[in-house]
């Protein structure tokens, strides 16, 4: 073997050393950053949210929604329990104390994780005059009530899916902690 072909298979080696060691320390240096922990409790004011409007945050990477229906909407979601997938939420994934008609610790305040639960797009609240509000799924048209059930003829079969939460006082949602 000639000392040219030795020289450059010790270059090749010391770059890949070079390498591997810059990767090692960038992945020691981004591990050892200062990070709130993933699903960390999240104080919301809900305080100022008006009846009839919804108020999204950020939590664990996701959408999660805060509705706080009014007293007609309360009042909707009743009377069409045959048109839903699951009315009663037995098949749905929510707090034991959240599995109600209304699925929340409160009728007027609704959370749930804003992902569609057929491909997980964001559905819109759709609130039209002479229809029930309703959450849309612009992907595949899937349709739930303000109590985040599925209506039976669209893709999507299970319920939006209902977050641990608690509430502090009337005017403060905890998102993460029951």
């Amino acid at each position: 073997m000639s000392a040219d072909r030795v020289d450059r298979r010790r270059l090749y080696l010391a770059g890949g050393i070079c390498a591997l060691g810059a990767g090692f320390g960038a992945a020691w240096y981004v591990t050892t950053q200062p990070q709130p922990p993933a699903g960390s409790p999240l104080p919301v004011e809900v305080g100022d949210l008006a009846p009839g409007r919804l108020r999204t945050i950020e939590w664990k990477g996701r959408s999660v929604w805060i509705l706080r229906r009014s007293a007609d909407e309360i009042a909707g979601l009743a009377g069409y329990e045959s048109e839903l997938a699951d009315p009663a939420s037995l098949h749905s994934l929510q707090p034991e104390a959240c599995r109600n008609p209304h699925r929340s610790l409160r009728p007027e305040l609704f959370v749930a994780v804003g992902q569609c639960t057929h491909q997980g797009c964001p559905p819109a609240l759709r609130s039209g005059a002479g229809n029930r509000s309703e959450f849309l799924c612009p992907c595949h048209t899937s349709k739930f009530d303000l109590a985040g059930r599925v209506f039976r003829m669209g893709p999507a079969t299970a319920n939006l899916v209902v977050p641990e939460y608690r509430l502090e006082g009337a005017g403060r949602v905890v998102i993460g902690e029951s």
